[in-house]
């Protein structure tokens, strides 16, 4: 018995829960179908199917039976793909969405890092924003990907999640400078540059609410995902961004109290994740760490207080 082949034709039926809608699909006959289930479920001792006349249910075994079958499913998929790429004399490919405002040095980190990890396997990296990533990881046209959480996906994985605590960009006559440390409400009467929110839904709910309890509401939000364009309206001395330290003329970083803001930021893909993915996991969690600031979430946040080249507006 083929018995990937068989687990393909149950994943079907569980998904149709109709044996005719279900042949339909797999373009044969219903008795062939039947048949094959049946050989199935012999084949691993246990009823998977309740059948009667008016409708068909998983049993229990069944419903334990479909995340393994899914997994086992997509593994010999990949199988395939990547031995058929290489009999093509096809590179490996690892399709990575990332988001927008990652920053130059982190991005050459990211690819020389997994460059040096997996000489062998070609990185292609497609710039979007965590709301495009779901949809693409769900559908297929990624690997893998670097989700800005709070996140609401179902079925996707995350690998480890990591946070940061963004400080706040002041113009460098802002009368805030003279602080070491600002308070949320201490922004008060200002205008807020921030990420689009269709980029980063969750994300730009979360930090919105966050400045509500510390007592800033922004006078206005203006949205972009370029630095250069939110830096120049820091610089203009009419809006206050949130994000790291960023070397530049006129601009001035202070870390806020508290650390009010958690920034999160993990890898995420739809299935079980193969050797591939699992080395741009690794690379990425290092690099992010390394050259964005980032640490293991439920690590308190370190003092930052030294200005860097800027990497990025939230990296």
């Amino acid at each position: 018995m083929d018995l990937v082949r068989h687990l393909g034709y149950f994943l079907v039926v569980t998904e149709e829960l109709h044996f005719g809608n279900a042949a339909a699909r797999l373009g044969m006959a219903q008795p062939p179908l039947s048949q094959r289930i049946r050989r199935l479920e012999e084949e691993l001792g246990v009823r998977l199917f309740e059948r009667s006349s008016r409708r068909v249910a998983l049993t229990e075994a069944g419903r334990l039976l479909v995340p393994e079958a899914r997994e086992i499913v997509a593994r010999v998929e990949r199988m395939r793909d990547l031995m058929s790429d290489l009999a093509r004399g096809d590179a490996a490919v690892v399709r990575a969405g990332v988001p927008a405002d990652l920053g130059a040095a982190v991005l050459a980190a990211l690819i020389a890092g997994f460059r040096d990890r997996r000489p062998d396997v070609r990185l292609s990296l497609t710039e979007m924003g965590t709301a495009a990533q779901v949809g693409a990881l769900l559908e297929g046209r990624l690997d893998v990907g670097l989700l800005r959480h709070p996140v609401a996906a179902n079925g996707l994985a995350y690998g480890p999640v990591l946070v940061r605590h963004p400080g706040v960009l002041l113009a460098e006559d802002d009368e805030l400078t003279a602080w070491a440390t600002v308070h949320l409400g201490d922004l008060a009467g200002r205008d807020l540059v921030l990420f689009p929110r269709d980029a980063e839904p969750g994300l730009y709910d979360d930090t919105l609410a966050s400045c509500r309890r510390g007592g800033f509401v922004p006078t206005e939000i203006v949205c972009t995902d370029r630095l250069e364009f939110a830096l120049g309206l820091v610089l203009s001395g009419t809006a206050v961004a949130f994000g790291a330290p960023a070397e530049v003329p006129g601009v001035v970083w202070r870390p806020l109290a508290g650390a009010p803001l958690a920034w999160r930021c993990s890898p995420a893909w739809r299935t079980e994740p193969g050797p591939y993915v699992r080395d741009f996991t690794t690379v990425a969690v290092q690099v992010l760490k390394e050259s964005a600031g980032m640490v293991d979430e439920g690590v308190p946040p370190a003092p930052r207080v030294t200005p860097r080249p800027a990497t990025g507006f939230l990296a």
